[in-house]
């Protein structure tokens, strides 16, 4: 009979999530390095080389993969054999791990939780609470599956009450296109099956912990309906040609996982969860011999990646850009950007339109400025900023026709599609949109040489920086004539992958 120590408990709670913090785990590094080398489409090569050398300068930093360091999600599964030495409630434990691991002074973890989420959304400041699933099981030890899964993925999480006869592979399949790029493809599909609603969430999630094998389930064969099913959600999601970033390529999943429960005659629940590039989760026991020991991956292990510097590549001084110059760029290329950004995100976009519509001036100015759609990482150290990774575009779509019309904004970074009438707003006002590449956060902030807060400070991470960057690296993803590559780029590679599959046959 195990004694499990409240100290051992939480300390392993708090080093697990700084080491998935910045390390990717060697089966999806080794799935991802798989798809870089046999990807085609240059667009999508680039990106991937960009995730797999950040994943590299996050691993020899022991800095965040990602600038949205995550909700976490913790499965504790407890031995009922096993024995306590604690007063507190598991969630106050696993919260205690969460508050300590996030604030750890060698690698500050960004703050991204909100109470009162349908009111005035305050930042807790620690990341918690934390989401704890718990169950009892036989033994005496504590199983603990824990991750740290950012927004632009799990706000892409679906979920749809089909009828028995429904066809949930084509429903996958439909569905897919409709998550766009913000969950920042590849990753791992998450499918749950079966049960009721909930149940079906939670096993869709849940499957998201198991590690990437479908290369080995592809060589041995299928044994059961879900493995089946597996294989074919990943052949027909990857024809679809959405590519890394939405850009369009051969590789959208690195996997896709499947688990399934009985459900009621009239019923078949399917949840899909999609796990983003910087897939963080990792599995310990704790025995009572003290907390967890992870073990530490080598640098020389990682795919020794190196940008394709072939393709010259446009220069751009963004404090004397024009309109005139914006006109010349074209659609897929890829642009290193220098001089003073501005920043923003929801909340700040949402106080600049209430002080506009109450004739309030504007605490920055923006004409003929770029904003940064990030909400960045503390710095630690020597850096001028931490992780500074794009955020979702899509979400400041409501707000892009204000800031186009009223701001002389001149174009916009971020990461992700806009929607058709956003791309209607920046033909009309001959702006631009550019794309940073998702999961690269640590690699971009590297380009960040100063910062200072230009409005809002009590925002936090939400707040109006102005950053000045060298050579940082994006590509015109909606040029000033409304043409957008997250339109272009899935639907030639849909129809070269249609060609590689006949031919194949």
């Amino acid at each position: 009979m195990h004694l499990i120590r409240e100290q051992d408990f939480i300390a392993s709670i708090a080093d697990a999530l700084q080491y998935i913090s910045y390390y990717h785990s060697p089966d999806f590094l080794h799935a991802l390095n798989q798809a870089y080398e046999r990807e085609q489409s240059p667009a999508a090569r680039d990106a991937l080389a960009q995730i797999l050398i950040n994943s590299y300068l996050c691993a020899e930093g022991q800095r965040p993969l990602c600038q949205d360091t995550g909700i976490v999600t913790a499965f504790v599964r407890v031995g009922m054999q096993a024995r306590w030495d604690t007063d507190r409630a598991l969630q106050d434990m696993v919260d205690e791990g969460v508050r300590r691991a996030y604030s750890h002074p060698d690698n500050v973890l960004r703050a991204s939780i909100v109470a009162d989420p349908a009111g005035i959304r305050r930042n807790t400041r620690d990341n918690t609470p934390a989401i704890v699933h718990v169950e009892l099981v036989p033994g005496d030890q504590v199983d603990i599956r824990i991750a740290a899964k950012g927004g632009g993925s799990e706000n892409k999480a679906k979920l749809a009450m089909l009828e028995p006869s429904d066809d949930l592979v084509q429903w996958i399949v439909d569905t897919v296109p409709t998550m766009g790029a913000g969950w920042c493809p590849p990753g791992v599909l998450g499918i749950g099956i079966g049960g009721t609603a909930e149940k079906a969430v939670l096993l869709a999630k849940e499957s998201l912990m198991q590690p990437i094998d479908i290369q080995e389930l592809k060589a041995r064969g299928p044994a059961n309906r879900a493995e089946e099913l597996r294989l074919e959600i990943f052949d027909k999601v990857n024809a679809l040609g959405i590519g890394a970033q939405g850009l369009g390529g051969l590789t959208t999943v690195l996997d896709v996982k499947v688990l399934d429960c009985p459900t009621h005659a009239t019923s078949l629940p399917v949840a899909m969860i999609p796990n983003c590039a910087a897939t963080r989760h990792v599995h310990f026991a704790l025995d009572g011999s003290g907390p967890a020991r992870l073990p530490v991956p080598k640098l020389q292990d990682w795919p020794q990646v190196a940008l394709d510097s072939g393709a010259p590549l446009r220069r751009v001084n963004l404090d004397a850009i024009t309109r005139a110059d914006i006109a010349q760029w074209q659609p897929g290329e890829k642009l290193l950007i220098s001089g003073k950004l501005l920043t923003g995100r929801d909340a700040a976009h949402r106080r600049l339109q209430e002080m506009a519509a109450r004739g309030e001036p504007l605490p920055v100015d923006f004409t003929n400025r770029f904003i940064y759609y990030v909400g960045p990482v503390d710095p630690v150290r020597d850096e001028v900023m931490g992780p500074a990774g794009p955020t979702t575009a899509t979400r400041m779509d409501r707000f892009t026709y204000f800031m186009l019309e009223q701001t002389g904004l001149l174009g916009m970074i971020g990461k992700a599609e806009r929607g058709d009438t956003t791309v209607a707003a920046i033909k009309r006002h001959q702006s631009v949109y550019l794309i940073a590449i998702g999961g690269a956060a640590y690699l971009v902030s590297k380009a960040i040489k100063s910062s200072r807060v230009a409005a809002f400070a009590d925002l936090g991470m939400e707040a109006i920086y102005e950053f000045e960057v060298e050579d940082m690296p994006v590509t015109v993803a909606v040029d000033s004539q409304g043409h957008s590559v997250h339109h272009s780029g899935p639907a030639e590679w849909r129809e070269k992958i249609s060609k590689i599959n006949i031919v194949s046959r």
